[in-house]
């Protein structure tokens, strides 16, 4: 009979309960632990009922559309956003948000369209566009936690609207990078607490402004910030 290792099944039972707290902090309900979340969150928008589990609250007509991905969320820029009671950046000190789209090219000038924000506070992370008159976007991204925060923006790096591209913002306890497909565009220092609880919504600001006109297939939260 092989022997039994207690201190191996301790470490197992351990990291199981570890596991378990983490995936309750992630779904933004109660109070979140101060310490990292280790885990990865998919939020994949091929309906409108549901999203890693959790409900949609539907503002306006967002409407399900197939593309060369699959179904996603097509939204007009003009009164169609999605809430979610749950935040997935609570509790975490370390993260990357990622964002896979396509921006209309005659979406509003300014669209604040991935939103987490801690209850009661104004303490929150931010993915937004600014668009052209050309129809190209720049990213802006923004962290607060708490104020002044800081934002990242670039005029002068824009993209294409009506193909997709992955947006993200990265922070390592210290410092805001943001990328797009994969490509560095700005940095800088910001302190931020780590949320704790709180909602999101997509396709707008919690709000209900700065509306984005285009299609929103996944978001994801990645438990370490990307190089």
């Amino acid at each position: 009979m092989l022997p039994i290792h207690r201190g191996s099944v301790f470490s197992r039972s351990r990291g199981l309960l570890i596991a378990g707290l983490a995936w309750l902090a992630c779904g933004g309900h109660g109070h979140a632990s101060q310490t990292d979340v280790a885990t990865r969150v998919e939020w994949r928008f091929d309906n409108l009922q549901r999203v890693g589990g959790r409900p949609l609250t539907v503002v306006g007509q967002p409407t399900i559309v197939q593309t060369d991905r699959g179904p996603a969320i097509q939204f007009d820029g003009v009164d169609d956003g999605i809430e979610i009671d749950a935040n997935p950046l609570s509790g975490r000190r370390r993260f990357t948000i990622e964002v896979v789209f396509q921006a209309a090219a005659d979406g509003p000038a300014e669209q604040r369209f991935v939103h987490f924000e801690e209850p009661k506070t104004e303490n929150r992370a931010l993915i937004e566009l600014r668009m052209t008159p050309e129809g190209r976007w720049a990213l802006d991204t923004f962290l607060r936690s708490p104020e002044p925060g800081l934002a990242l923006i670039d005029r002068s790096l824009t993209h294409s609207s009506g193909e997709w591209h992955t947006a993200r913002l990265s922070y390592d306890g210290k410092t805001m990078v943001a990328f797009v497909d994969g490509a560095r565009e700005r940095s800088g220092e910001v302190p931020f607490t780590p949320l704790n609880g709180g909602r999101t919504s997509i396709g707008m600001r919690l709000n209900r402004v700065f509306w984005f006109k285009g299609i929103i297939h996944t978001v994801r939260i990645l438990p370490e910030p990307t190089r």
